[in-house]
């Protein structure tokens, strides 16, 4: 039995067909995360979310800033953007339980693999949370995009403040940070306040803030947090770090990672994708 890591994926249906064959991915004998941003800006968002689903218990998908997108697109609280490839989904005969199984896919990730810990969220972790605390947070969150309030929720999800986490938040803003942390997080100050204009490199952080990851003291900084989100940022593989978006939407690669009996055993498995869109 194998455990698979794939980035951002967004709608590019083709690559992941390809690089299922290529791992030779069985449901019944291996186990797949995707880490979130199954759809939009590829061509065949629709074929994604159907292909995962019939996946079934094997395969396990966050939601990432794209997926919350859809959500809000679909109750009406967000209006389609220009480079959007969300109508298919909309105007497919089984929207409806597509949309209920997206809304009920993880905000974070966890497991324990030869004593270490695997976080894994879409976008970061603030330096003050632990994997416990990361967790917890997730949890919040899930209950409400699982419940009867998901409209009024998403009508209150958008926005960049508050951009810190203090433990005495409550309702809309709580969640909102931990919406904003888990699905848009790259570059934070070292006291956790989040930036989120800025999509360059790592090394082109904005005048007082660094990527998430290099904050002093983080407090995940013991486990292995694996990651997508952030295209420009690009494949990364270090003691406590797995970021796996490669791009595949703009011409790059849909990466893979099998992890093996402990975390320190990584191999790394691509696809070349076609571009479905330039960036910018």
């Amino acid at each position: 039995m194998a455990l698979y890591l794939i980035g951002d994926v967004q709608g590019c249906d083709e690559a992941l067909g390809r690089l299922l064959d290529t791992l030779d991915f069985s449901p019944s004998r291996d186990r797949l995360v995707l880490l979130g941003d199954l759809i939009n800006r590829g061509p065949d968002s629709l074929a994604v979310l159907r292909r995962v689903q019939a996946l079934g218990d094997s395969a396990r998908s966050l939601l990432g800033n794209h997926d919350l997108h859809l959500l809000g697109v679909a109750h009406g609280v967000r209006k389609p953007g220009r480079r959007d490839t969300l109508a298919p989904i909309l105007d497919a005969p089984d929207r409806e339980p597509l949309l209920d199984w997206l809304r009920h896919r993880a905000m974070a990730l966890h497991e324990r693999i030869g004593g270490r810990d695997l976080l894994m969220v879409h976008a970061g972790v603030l330096p003050a949370w632990t994997v416990e605390d990361t967790m917890a947070r997730a949890r919040e969150l899930e209950a409400v995009l699982r419940g009867p309030n998901l409209g009024n929720f998403l009508q209150e999800m958008y926005g960049n403040a508050p951009a810190a986490w203090s433990d005495d938040l409550s309702g809309s803003a709580r969640l909102r940070v931990i919406v904003n942390a888990l699905t848009r997080l790259r570059f934070c100050s070292a006291h956790g306040v989040m930036e989120f204009e800025a999509k360059d490199s790592a090394a082109e952080a904005p005048a007082g803030y660094m990527p998430w990851f290099d904050v002093p003291g983080r407090r995940t900084a013991e486990a292995v947090v694996a990651f997508g989100h952030w295209s420009t940022l690009g494949w990364l593989s270090q003691p406590d770090l797995l970021s796996t978006d490669t791009g595949c939407v703009w011409g790059g690669c849909l990466t893979a990672v099998r992890i093996g009996a402990t975390l320190e055993e990584r191999e790394r498995i691509d696809v070349r994708c076609t571009q479905a869109q330039a960036p910018g």
